[in-house]
């Protein structure tokens, strides 16, 4: 990973966090994205000095809001010609239904429309790579089916029903990001890095729970409790080897488990009708053509 450049959503904190340490630890210079200065700033100090690497680095913007998206790919190639890994790790559990800045709700907009979002605004850093790499997070079990009719939850909401909905669309937007970019220098998988104690985890409420599943709480956030990183870290371990491993070298539209073990998608990833319509919903969303 040595003088690779590796971009980094929700990095100051959680397995973004972990990850970017374990990279930085590699030799990869290193850039974060993070909505606060103060925290940010600390976490690039913590990396820099616990990896013994000074090429770590912050950019400042909230992946709910397409314009600092936009922000964000600007300030990266103003200072970078070429991404060699982009990891889009961030996400939002959000326990109510909010919409965002440009009227999309909230879980739809940061775990769907921003990877989407920041990768097509990067592809031509990437494309400037030998081999770019792509990764997106996965965060826990999805359901079989997609409720095409409730994607941002307009018509019934619940919170993680809406969080699971929006990661199966995730996979759904990833695995046709994949087949459109068959045969360029550029891969995109997704990656399931496993139960985490973090900052979204932790504040998960029983509200987001189903009634009939409120009663499993109290495990929850017990297997959820602060632990030092231990479990952050742990949960890295699948992104790093992504984003690392000379073994995953071209390949591209693949899922990987906790174990960065290669998995079947969810069956309804392969139903062609229901991955162009989420294309069609992400562009249009985003405004993209």
């Amino acid at each position: 990973m040595k003088n690779k450049i590796v971009l980094i959503t929700g990095g100051t904190g959680g397995i973004g966090k972990q990850t970017a340490l374990t990279l930085a630890k590699m030799g990869a210079r290193i850039i974060i994205t993070g909505r606060a200065k103060t925290s940010g700033d600390e976490t690039v100090a913590e990396i820099k000095q616990a990896s013994g690497n000074p090429n770590v680095d912050l950019l400042l913007g909230d992946l709910s809001a397409q314009a600092e998206i936009h922000s964000l790919a600007n300030q990266f190639k103003i200072k970078n010609q070429r991404l060699d890994v982009l990891i889009n790790n961030a996400g939002l559990a959000s326990s109510k239904r909010e919409l965002t800045a440009d009227g999309i709700e909230s879980n739809f907009a940061v775990n769907v429309i921003a990877p989407f979002l920041l990768t097509r605004l990067l592809m031509d850093s990437l494309k400037a790579s030998p081999s770019a790499r792509v990764i997106n997070l996965m965060g826990g079990d999805v359901p079989a089916k997609l409720d095409m009719g409730n994607l941002q939850g307009q018509r019934s909401f619940d919170g993680l029903n809406s969080y699971s909905q929006s990661k199966l669309a995730m996979m759904l937007m990833t695995y046709e990001f994949a087949r459109r970019v068959q045969g360029a220098n550029v891969t995109v998988n997704v990656c399931y890095p496993g139960q985490a104690s973090t900052n979204m985890t932790r504040s998960v409420t029983p509200e987001m729970f189903p009634r009939f599943m409120r009663f499993i709480f109290p495990l929850f956030k017990l297997m959820t409790r602060p632990d030092g990183g231990k479990s952050a870290e742990k949960a890295s371990r699948s992104s790093v080897y992504l984003a690392s491993s000379k073994d995953v070298e071209g390949l591209n539209g693949k899922y990987f488990d906790a174990k960065s073990k290669m998995v079947d998608f969810p069956a309804i990833v392969m139903d062609v009708t229901t991955r162009q319509k989420i294309w069609e919903v992400a562009e249009q969303v985003s405004r993209l053509s």
